[in-house]
């Protein structure tokens, strides 16, 4: 694995973490200044939209099927399935990272419910 895709995949991996779900600024930490989400249930989310603690679900995820694709010198789009371990839903995901002068921050997100394990 190359040292850029272990970061990123790292990166991804703090973005599910509960201990980052549940804390506004450590999300915050991630999240690009014009982050925006197109969310599983549909709805646009904003990166001002995380002003609060607890507004995303601390269940234990697993990513499966990670890949990443570089869109140039300092953006890179990941694809992979998330599995919560606690209700059982997957989901397909999608990320565009942006490099910036203090890391690689979460610019675009989206998730979207799976019927199962599309990425075999």
């Amino acid at each position: 694995m190359g040292e850029l895709l272990k970061e990123i995949y790292a990166l991804e991996c703090s973005h599910i973490d509960p201990e980052v779900r549940i804390s506004a600024e450590k999300l915050g930490n991630v999240l690009d200044d014009d982050f925006f989400e197109f969310g599983s249930s549909g709805g646009l989310i904003k990166r001002s939209d995380y002003k609060e603690d607890h507004q995303l679900s601390p269940d234990p995820m697993e990513i499966k099927f990670f890949d990443m694709h570089e869109l140039g010198p300092d953006a890179v789009l990941t694809t992979y399935q998330v599995h919560n371990r606690n209700t059982g839903r997957l989901t397909n995901r999608s990320s565009i990272w942006k490099k910036r002068e203090n890391g690689w921050k979460l610019f675009f997100h989206q998730g979207t419910v799976s019927a199962g394990d599309v990425f075999n």
